[in-house]
């Protein structure tokens, strides 16, 4: 008895063969199920729970909602100007929402004013403040969803992928500028976020489920980016429930946005059906608004990205070493990001704000590729590291510091020379002894017009003047032709200009913003029996600077006066009899 007990004790201990050493070393450096558990654990004993990312995101998208630009004239008139109106009976329309068209949704506007209507009340006239607080909800909504997506990786990949994830998601340029913007393909981004992190944490049934918010309320589109995740959620998780979760959540989304859109353009219609309709089944012309080649998105990336977005394209490359890591559920996660690349590649019409959907995805690939970095180069028959894997590892924080640097200049740099516009309209509040029938004049900068939050209630019009421009222009939303519900006759899907957009007398301007390029040719500044500057800032014109504008970062030593012109705010001069001002 006391022998068999021994030799059953000796069996337990028995050391391991050389095979057992191969097999085991293979078994714990890549399995998944031993790797979660034990990263599972450390996430609950150690610093990086849900309060650390959260704090740490949290700052860093409060610092996007207050310093970050408008990168595109589309969220203005898209989405600020009918947000605008709907508080205060006032702002731009522009053909999309004419009920004729009915392409963009009331519901995605009317999300953001759950925050912007309190926000209205609270501030009274002060709109600008009103602008900021919504930022701040964005920038809520991206902490959030960043947040379970940085927990989710610490969970399933370790604390290091968690931590590299974290510091991508805070500052690279691209999750910095895209964070904040109120577009409905940041919307989308938010529910690809959330929906790779609750696949990766294996709640199928939410994942389907989020990502049938972000494709109906945000970017319809956007269903190829969320469509692995989809797919692989229905297959491990039990198709009927994850199904009917997805078709539940569907279907009252879409109800909702269907009274949404009745209840603004006053008929039965559906802008989710109306934009793929325009966009797929015929009619769209999107090319009408430009077209970009074939390397628009990569260059785009990488002006984004810098480095990282190289290393992300890299991921599928190290699969065939990483695979027991990483495959297959961070392919599934990461996959979107080639589909969406390659499909709107194809696209002739390319715009900057079509990849934010994938930036969070872009981050988890460049961050696998860097944590992986020492197994291309690891012996799996050697107990011991070598000097070339020890070095690989250190290597590894300095090349995810090199991004960063990168990322920080281009951030900064991009705030720095390109924030004129959002500064400039400012300065409008301080001048209403103007009088109230005040009217505000953009001539070719009607593209920078940071929206009506940003013009005081004292002037009652922002009118456009011919500088040249022969695209159709947004007019103000019509109240007398039934406001949202308007379908007003100078609108078409042509861009042909209409000869209404311009206002003809320039004399009934009170103010005017205009771009001074220091051309040969003299601007209406310099006119100084007629107009009187304001205010003046420093902007970077991309016409002026293309080379600059192009480059994935602009160095301060770059930004020199002959690169700039001035961005102004002129007030018209009256002289009485007296002569006085």
């Amino acid at each position: 008895m006391s022998a068999m007990a021994h030799s059953e004790t000796r069996y337990r201990r028995r050391p391991p063969s050389s095979s057992d050493l191969d097999s085991s070393s293979s078994s714990d450096q890549y399995s998944k199920e031993a790797k979660a558990e034990k990263k599972g654990n450390e996430v609950d004993r150690g610093v990086l729970g849900w309060v650390l990312p959260m704090a740490v995101l949290g700052m860093m998208r409060h610092m996007s909602a207050a310093s970050n630009i408008i990168h595109d004239c589309d969220e203005v008139f898209n989405y600020w100007e009918p947000l605008h109106y709907l508080l205060y009976k006032s702002g731009f329309q522009t053909w999309e929402y004419s009920s004729e068209f009915a392409l963009r949704s009331y519901l995605y506007i009317f999300f953001h004013a759950l925050v912007a209507g309190p926000a209205s009340l609270i501030y009274s006239e002060d709109k600008v403040r009103v602008f900021y607080s919504v930022r701040l909800f964005l920038g809520l909504i991206s902490t959030i969803t960043e947040t379970v997506l940085v927990i989710a990786l610490s969970r399933k990949y370790g604390k290091r992928m968690a931590w590299y994830t974290l510091a991508m998601l805070c500052l690279t340029s691209g999750c910095f500028f895209a964070s904040t913007s109120f577009l409905p393909s940041t919307f989308s981004m938010y529910a690809v976020t959330l929906s790779s992190a609750l696949f990766l944490l294996e709640k199928y049934a939410l994942a389907v489920s989020v990502a049938a918010v972000g494709v109906i309320i945000g970017w319809p589109f956007s269903i190829l980016v969320v469509l692995p995740v989809t797919v692989f959620s229905l297959i491990r998780g039990g198709f009927k429930q994850v199904f009917l979760s997805g078709l539940l959540t569907s279907l009252s989304i879409l109800a909702v946005s269907v009274f949404a859109d009745y209840y603004c353009y006053g008929r039965w219609t559906s802008s989710v059906f109306n934009l793929l309709k325009y966009n797929v089944l015929g009619g769209g012309e999107s090319h009408l608004y430009g077209t970009e080649g074939p390397t628009f998105y990569l260059r785009n990336g990488f002006n984004n990205f810098n480095f990282s977005f190289v290393l992300a394209l890299l991921f599928l490359g190290i699969l065939p070493i990483a695979r027991k890591k990483y495959a297959p559920d961070l392919l599934i996660v990461v996959s979107p990001m080639y589909i969406w690349l390659a499909f709107m590649s194809l696209q002739p019409h390319k715009e900057e704000r079509f990849l934010y959907p994938i930036y969070p995805l872009i981050c988890v690939a460049a961050t696998a590729v860097i944590d992986s970095l020492p197994d291309l180069l690891r012996d799996k028959y050697a107990i011991e590291d070598s000097i070339i894997v020890k070095i690989a590892k250190g290597l590894r924080p300095v090349l995810l510091g090199l991004i960063l640097c990168a990322s920080h200049s281009r951030t900064f740099s991009i705030l720095n020379a390109y924030s004129a516009p959002l500064e400039i309209y400012k300065h409008l509040q301080y001048h209403e002894d103007a009088g109230t029938g005040s009217v505000l004049c953009v001539g070719s900068e009607w593209h920078r017009f940071p929206s009506s939050f940003f013009v005081p209630s004292y002037v009652s019009e922002v009118r456009w003047i011919d500088d040249g421009f022969r695209g159709l222009l947004p007019f103000p939303f019509n109240s007398t032709l039934g406001g949202t519900a308007a379908a007003p006759p100078y609108f078409n899907n042509k861009n042909k200009a209409s000869d209404k957009q311009y206002l003809h007398d320039i004399e009934a301007c009170t103010f005017f913003v205009e771009l001074d390029l220091k051309r040969p040719y003299p601007s209406r500044g310099t006119d100084l029996s007629k107009w009187e500057t304001l205010a003046s800032i420093r902007f970077l014109d991309r016409e002026l600077s293309p080379a600059i504008h192009r480059s994935f970062f602009i160095p301060y030593h770059w930004q020199q006066k002959n690169v700039f012109g001035w961005y102004k705010l002129l007030r018209r001069i009256h002289k009485t009899d007296a002569g006085q001002f």
